[in-house]
């Protein structure tokens, strides 16, 4: 399938279910190396108006991070844990802190 048609399929997919985060999520995925602005939208769309849905935050967190956005990515991880604590998702959690403690590494901050 040609990224065109993949991209288009997404599209039409949200269209068909606005109310389902997953449609923006593989959206913003596909996108993330290829349009960085509409990535950006639809990361953000998400944490705004989908904030429970906990998949966004891992990816969310090192796109923003990847673009210098250093304290919304440090925010978007602290969400994510603390999401990821109230869910009771213990591999999520555990992945999330993980990536948290590379990037303050990463970043030098404490």
């Amino acid at each position: 399938m040609a990224n065109l048609d993949r991209l288009q399929i997404l599209r039409d997919f949200i269209k068909e279910e606005p109310e389902n985060p997953f449609n923006y999520y593989a959206l913003a995925l596909e996108l993330r190396d290829k349009d960085r602005e509409e990535a950006e939208d639809l990361f953000s769309f998400l944490l705004l108006n989908h904030s429970d849905y906990l998949p966004v935050y891992f990816p969310a967190a090192h796109f923003f991070g990847e673009h210098d956005q250093i304290q919304k990515s440090r925010e978007i991880f602290e969400k994510g844990i603390v999401l990821a604590e109230f869910q009771k998702e213990e591999k999520t959690l555990k992945e999330l802190k993980n990536a948290f403690q590379n990037f303050l590494f990463e970043n030098d901050l404490d």
